[in-house]
């Protein structure tokens, strides 16, 4: 029983968590509310069976989940030239670099030589708008969003775990009192899948497809493949990146930005929490998909009550739950003195919005910040020449 209730909780706190993020990165790229609810269902769903295959099949706690770095990548990047239909395309195009990866090493040591410094500044950068936005509402909204961040805080104190969750849980409860005083009632909405036939622009591909495919590497794949190892399990890791790469493939066209290996919620079923016993403990990921399965049926009626809330309301609770992402890829961006001018170019140009050329900030970030790691780079000191001895007269 034990690892079964670890698995319920890990897909809640995965989801809940993140939740009002996805949704937020799919409207700001172009998907209508009947798009941004189907792109939320097939990536419930997908992930519900990676995390389902991968722990069966290998008898190790292995979680899957949606980027949410990649979401908040899309919130910071906006629409693109080509609209909805585009964003698709670099879905896709994210979905085959991962499988790519999966079959072909080089790719794999390409993005691994990026220095980490700068892959966080550039997360750091994208996830800066979002976490912005508590601040925003509270003055906008005070009497809606103050008790939302106070009961986040109060649980930051004592249920560390819980405070995204149970902050997202009070806003859905303020979003059903306002909808339901506006004469507007939730209802149940059936699963849905809207199927967008995918294009592609150069502009799309560069600003979201090739951020959104590194941002996923840097911030899920390699950091939630790290967890499980530490715990003492052999991770699969070409057959993990393969599976994630098919199941963003083929979520795409349903409004699926990217699945990869989960990185927050991993440690919960690895852990003894989950099973005193380590061999007994996949069966807490097991549990997890299927209530990913579960969660995507209840996800059109979420997000239609993530439509009815006010203003900034959700997006408040998206970037309280970020913060302490935005902390951590802060802290290794500016850990190494010597390095701290790239990072912080990446870091400011990825938060800026600028967009040039059609390509978004997060792109031009990671560009200039490698100029700068190696314009400034420390100069090796030279040997100092030894003193010839004096010729004898």
């Amino acid at each position: 029983m034990q690892p079964h209730l670890v698995g319920v909780v890990t897909a809640l706190v995965g989801f809940t968590s993140s939740f009002a993020v996805v949704l937020a990165g799919l409207r700001a790229v172009g998907a209508d509310a009947r798009a941004a609810a189907s792109g939320l269902v097939v990536l419930c769903a997908v992930q519900g069976v990676v995390t389902i295959v991968l722990s069966q099949r290998h008898r190790i706690p292995l979680t899957s989940a949606w980027s949410t770095p990649g979401a908040a990548l899309l919130v910071a990047t906006g629409a693109v030239s080509g609209g909805w239909p585009a964003a698709v395309g670099a879905f896709l195009v994210c979905g085959v670099l991962l499988v790519v990866t999966a079959l072909w090493r080089p790719l794999g040591r390409l993005v691994a030589a990026i220095p980490a410094p700068l892959a966080q500044a550039m997360l750091a950068g994208v996830l800066l708008t979002l976490c912005l936005a508590p601040v925003q509402a509270l003055v906008a909204t005070p009497l809606l969003v103050a008790p939302v961040v106070l009961l986040w805080l109060v649980l930051l104190r004592v249920a560390p775990r819980w405070a995204a969750p149970a902050a997202f849980a009070l806003a859905l409860v303020v979003a059903v009192v306002v909808a339901t005083t506006d004469g507007r009632p939730p209802a149940l909405v059936a699963p849905l899948l809207d199927l967008t036939a995918p294009t592609f622009t150069p502009a799309a591909l560069v600003g979201i497809a090739v951020p959104l495919y590194l941002v996923t590497m840097a911030s899920q794949n390699v950091p939630g493949a790290a967890v499980v190892a530490s715990a003492g399990y052999a991770v699969p890791w070409r057959e993990a990146l393969l599976l994630t790469g098919i199941g963003t493939m083929a979520g795409a066209p349903a409004g699926g930005h990217a699945v990869n290996l989960a990185a927050i919620t991993a440690a919960l079923p690895a852990s003894p929490d989950a099973d005193p016993d380590p061999a007994r403990r996949w069966l807490a990921s097991r549990t997890a998909g299927v209530c990913y399965l579960v969660l995507a049926a209840l996800a059109p009626t979420l997000t239609a009550l993530v439509d009815a809330a006010p203003a900034g309301l959700v997006e408040a609770v998206a970037g309280l739950a970020l913060l302490p992402a935005l902390g951590s890829a802060l802290a290794v961006a500016v850990a190494d003195a010597e390095r701290r001018i790239p990072a912080l170019v990446t870091f400011l140009l990825a938060a800026s919005s600028v967009t040039i050329a059609g390509i978004g900030a997060a792109f031009w970030g990671l560009v200039a910040g490698l100029v700068a790691w190696w314009w400034l780079a420390p100069r090796r000191a030279t040997a100092p020449v030894p003193d010839r001895p004096l010729a004898r007269e």
